[in-house]
């Protein structure tokens, strides 16, 4: 039998399954009643002194005895009479899998024997089933194989989040480059208008200044707040705040971030006001992250934030009319460091980190995030947050059931 495994293999000396044994001089009617008392017992290790002088099997006792030549004739005899005196003997530091082979080689009615196992002076240290040994080398080879399988597939995931991870690297250089760039050269032109006496110039490239250094810190703070939320870093802090001052806040910013673009920004909730106990700063960051989402990727049409509360939850929604997401694209959308499409033919600035961090901030605030788009007409994402009994503090109806 070729044995399959062989790195690893254990020692059959730490396989013992039984160190029972009796003295070459023990009656066969002591050892017959003891195979009688104890019918989980096959097998007697035959041990003078500290030395494995046989064997005595259950069943070659009593084929012996029964059989062959009858029990009052061998009842008082020493059972070193009937003793398989040269049994398979190995050596407690036999690897498995070659005592497996040498058990397998001998005459096949011995196979399911048990073996003696001795140390290097020829001590006896206990018996071992070679079917035992087989189940053993078999749990083993199983382990193996699913232990390979299980690195196989762990290295095909190391391998491709060190892709991910170096094209996200790829992004983060290529996006830090730009406003890094555009602060020095409009810095370099800030110079030379302060030199001319340009004063009006100076203005308007501060402005510009200013935009660019506001874009290079939304980026870092991405990348920041990624790494706090996987050292498990980033804390959650209650309060109670108006969730729908902070819509109206982030809606304002959002029309900023659009700036001449043909898109309405609206509101559609039944509540004027509504507090809530949560994290504030959370909250607006996932709406944030959203609606400068939607932004990006919205020339014309319309993005909706929306605000429901039922009974045991709030739902969030942000939906728009942009470009859409192609199905075979979704589920790349909340992996950290992916993005859709190639950083070399992107026409959207970003890292791709905004709806990662955003899925785990929902996720801290004990909610989740949902999505559903069309390539071509719009997305929608949808967090929802659980009410408690602390939650939901107090609300007031708007007039008209919206606020835009």
């Amino acid at each position: 039998m070729q044995q399959a495994v062989h790195e690893g293999s254990p020692a059959v000396g730490s396989l013992v399954a039984s160190d029972i044994c009796v003295h070459p001089s023990t009656s066969v009617r002591t050892v017959v009643e003891k195979f009688f008392e104890s019918p989980q017992i096959e097998a007697f290790g035959v041990v003078e002194g500290r030395e494995a002088v046989g064997l005595l099997t259950r069943q070659k006792l009593l084929f012996s005895v029964f059989r062959r030549y009858g029990f009052e004739l061998y009842g008082r005899k020493p059972v070193i009479m009937i003793t398989d005196t040269e049994p398979l003997y190995i050596y407690e530091r036999e690897r498995l899998d070659v005592a497996i082979n040498k058990a397998l080689a001998r005459p096949s009615q011995d196979v399911y024997d048990e073996i003696v196992i001795i140390d290097e002076d020829g001590f006896y240290k206990g018996l071992l089933p070679v079917r035992q040994m087989i189940i053993q080398q078999s749990n083993l080879l199983a382990n193996s194989i699913v232990q390979r399988e299980m690195a196989h597939e762990r290295a095909k995931e190391l391998e491709k989040i060190n892709h991910v991870k170096s094209q996200f690297i790829a992004n983060v250089t290529h996006e830090l480059r730009s406003p890094v760039n555009a602060i020095i050269g409009r810095a370099e032109l800030m110079k030379i208008s302060c030199e001319k006496g340009y004063i009006d110039q100076l203005r308007d490239r501060l402005n510009l200044v200013m935009s660019g250094a506001a874009h290079l810190r939304a980026i870092i703070t991405n990348i920041l707040d990624l790494s706090k939320i996987e050292a498990g870093k980033m804390e959650i802090i209650y309060e109670e705040f108006d969730i729908m001052g902070t819509i109206r806040e982030v809606t304002e910013t959002t029309r900023v971030l659009l700036g001449a673009k043909p898109v309405d920004v609206s509101i559609e909730s039944g509540f004027r006001t509504l507090t809530v106990m949560s994290d504030p700063i959370k909250i607006k960051q996932i709406l944030t992250n959203l609606t400068s989402n939607a932004a990006k990727f919205t020339d014309r049409g319309r993005i909706t934030l929306g605000l429901l509360a039922s009974h045991d939850e709030l739902t969030i929604t942000v939906k728009d009319t942009g470009i859409g997401i192609k199905k075979e694209d979704m589920d790349r959308l909340f992996i950290a460091f992916s993005q859709v499409g190639d950083v070399t033919t992107k026409r959207h600035e970003g890292t791709g980190l905004g709806l990662t961090i955003t899925k785990s901030l929902a996720h801290m605030l004990g909610g989740g995030i949902a999505m559903d788009s069309e390539f071509g007409r719009g997305t929608t994402f949808e967090v929802t947050m659980p009410i408690t009994h602390n939650t939901l503090i107090s609300q007031e109806d708007d007039d008209n059931g919206h606020r835009r």
